[in-house]
């Protein structure tokens, strides 16, 4: 394992650092798709500040509703609206739903399958998706790193928040602007998995210890280079480095999120 960076280090080092670091701490994960690209796009887009249980509520709903995407795409909008009534913004997203519906069926010629974005350039798939309607980078980068192993990094609150306490973004880099700015700085160092892995690590951090409020500095294996911790508590001491824990404790701290 290379060496601790320093708290004043460069942002690729703390980066680095922190993916070997999370590797072990909760531990690499294979890159097998957690679920097809057609319900990693809908999902994904149902999923926007809904919880996880609301999410597939609502995507199960709609196919039990309508029987398959054939039937989405044909469904009244009022009834579409009312089978995914468990997101945030329903009236907002049905439609949404039907037109990217819409624009794969025209691209794949009448089917509703998304595995031609396998053989194409990862820009022209992240172009292809992202003009579709409440398609953003996160939601693209998930279904081309997830479900087709491109050379892309998704970046949600929680990625986000761990890089803006390292130091490895700048204060004023938002969500939207990091996608680009951790990319460009991973993407000579790390291949698919890799970018996966940071990714899915860096997401549970920010779930399970780096909280928005009251975060479980104790428990983090990043303390020794992190800004927050530097401005909250000092140089982590011996000691403090000596208690962290070395890997994720499921028994005691309950199973990590899918």
């Amino acid at each position: 394992m290379p060496a601790t960076p320093t708290y004043a280090a460069a942002p690729l080092d703390k980066a680095l650092a922190d993916h070997t670091i999370l590797d072990d701490f909760y531990g690499r994960v294979p890159t097998a798709a957690r679920r097809t690209p057609m319900r990693e796009l809908i999902s994904t887009l149902l999923s926007h500040r809904t919880t996880h249980a609301d999410e597939e509520l609502a995507y199960d709903r709609m196919l039990e509703a309508f029987g398959d995407w054939e039937g989405v795409l044909a469904a009244p909008l009022d009834d579409l609206i009312h089978a995914i009534r468990t997101t945030r913004w329903p009236a907002t997203q049905a439609p949404r739903i039907q037109e990217i519906l819409g624009r794969i069926k025209t691209e794949t010629g009448g089917s509703f399958d998304l595995n031609f974005l396998a053989d194409w350039p990862t820009e022209r798939g992240m172009t292809w998706l992202t003009d579709m309607p409440g398609i953003g980078l996160k939601t693209a980068s998930l279904v081309l790193l997830f479900n087709f192993r491109k050379p892309v990094l998704p970046v949600d609150a929680h990625v986000h928040r761990v890089m803006q306490r390292l130091g490895v973004l700048g204060p004023k880099v938002s969500v939207e602007k990091a996608h680009p700015v951790l990319l460009d700085l991973l993407k000579p160092e790390l291949d698919p998995e890799g970018l996966f892995n940071f990714h899915k690590h860096n997401y549970w951090h920010g779930q399970q210890i780096c909280f928005f409020q009251r975060p479980n500095c104790p428990r983090c294996p990043l303390k020794g280079f992190c800004n927050y911790y530097l401005e909250h508590f000092g140089e982590a001491t011996p000691e403090a480095l000596a208690a962290t824990p070395a890997h994720w404790d499921a028994a005691a701290w309950g199973k990590l999120p899918h």
